[in-house]
């Protein structure tokens, strides 16, 4: 049977490079990165190698780059702690209703403390309202966190233009860009960022390791206490081999980056163009334009037929596909994103995400146009709805 995975927003492969580069920390240099001995200094040196390939993907600096265990925990860092350290100034936090559960539940946590949590609403393309975010800021202030770009929808947001608007109000700014690395260009410093959250494992990289890029100079309490590691931000002994798989896959990640978006692209226009010419009754979820989304993302509504059963029927073609969020995998619940944009539930249980990686190839995504069409066709023949 064949295997084809089109479900590069959950995760990817590891890169055979970075595989290559993180078998020495397996195995011979073992040394504990804060020991100053000879075993120490062996490895020590791989992280600020790998702090300076995170650093230059996002132009950042190094000092700038605080490893983390993954991106879920770069997003919590980023809210609870400035949170923590910003709330004798204001207890107020603007969001968007399509944020991943990492941040969102961290909003979720601080309102029960007693914080006041805004929350950008989007429309039928999944886009934000500058005006609406304007309108929502105030005193009391402290922290904008906006993703750059939709893991459901690859709807892509405008960055830039929120940091011009925390910069203005001298409100912290915070992204989720965990979905966009690797995909389009990143500039933390001409975005205004004071905060954002990558994550190895969505590029190439192993799982378990992510980063936070703090913003110098910016307050931020620790979440974890213990060691002095990360400069005092983050104690805890270093994920030594997982770091330098992360900066092998950051510095693959900004060289490759144009043959990348324009391969997967190819693809995705490809597959696009073909369900829709073959398939009736389909909704695009996400913005009718391509270049306002992530160039890997395709979302689907297929009317009349249950996602679930649809991803059932491709599973058993070999072809792995989404629902949406790999977080929020296992829960009877529509997408919180789907529902956000104003998808009918029914067309919203009916939603599929195909997102491809630079692995994927033209014939993969010609099976697919061959096998959907007859599951679709067969399914709606049987379906209640």
């Amino acid at each position: 049977m064949k295997e084809i995975y089109f479900d590069h927003n959950a995760t990817t492969p590891l890169r055979p490079e970075a595989l290559t580069e993180m078998h020495p920390y397996l195995t011979g240099r073992f040394g504990n990165p804060s020991s100053v001995h000879w075993a120490g200094r062996a490895v020590s040196g791989a992280i600020e190698r790998a702090r300076e390939k995170v650093a230059s993907l996002m132009n950042a600096s190094p000092s700038e780059i605080v490893f983390t265990s993954c991106g879920s925990e770069a997003d919590n860092f980023a809210i609870k702690g400035s949170a923590s350290a910003l709330m004798a100034k204001g207890r107020h936090v603007i969001t968007t209703a399509v944020e991943h559960p990492a941040v969102l539940e961290s909003c979720h946590l601080l309102q029960q403390k007693g914080w006041r949590i805004s929350y950008l609403s989007v429309d039928n393309e999944g886009h934000i309202d500058l005006d609406e975010l304007e309108s929502m800021i105030c005193e009391e202030t402290v922290l904008i966190s906006a993703m750059w770009a939709n893991n459901e929808t690859g709807t892509i947001f405008p960055v830039a233009e929120i940091g011009d608007i925390s910069r203005k109000h001298g409100i912290l700014f915070h992204s989720d860009m965990i979905q966009a690395v690797g995909r389009i260009a990143l500039d933390v410093e001409a975005s205004n960022l004071d905060f954002a959250a990558i994550s190895a494992h969505k590029f190439g990289g192993p799982k378990g390791v992510g980063a936070l890029y703090v913003r110098s100079g910016t307050v931020l309490e620790p979440l974890i206490h213990g060691g002095h590691q990360e400069r005092n931000r983050r104690g805890g002994t270093s994920h030594v081999a997982g770091i330098v798989g992360l900066g092998t896959a950051a510095e693959f990640a900004e060289l490759e980056l144009k043959q990348t978006t324009q391969h997967v692209k190819g693809l995705r226009d490809r597959l696009e163009d073909g369900l829709f010419a073959s398939i009736e009754n389909l909704k695009l979820n996400g913005p009718v334009s391509r270049e306002e989304r992530l160039p890997n993302t395709l979302n689907i509504a297929f009317a009349g037929v249950s996602g679930e059963s649809l991803l059932l029927n491709l599973d058993l073609k070999g072809v792995a596909a989404s629902s949406g969020s790999a977080c929020s995998s296992g829960t009877l619940e529509s997408s919180h994103v789907i529902a956000a944009m104003g998808v009918d539930p029914e067309l919203a249980q009916s939603s599929v995400r195909f997102s491809l990686g630079r692995e994927n190839t033209a014939e993969e995504v010609e099976y697919v146009l061959k096998v959907l069409p007859a599951i679709v066709e067969r399914l709606r023949g049987i379906s209640p709805l």
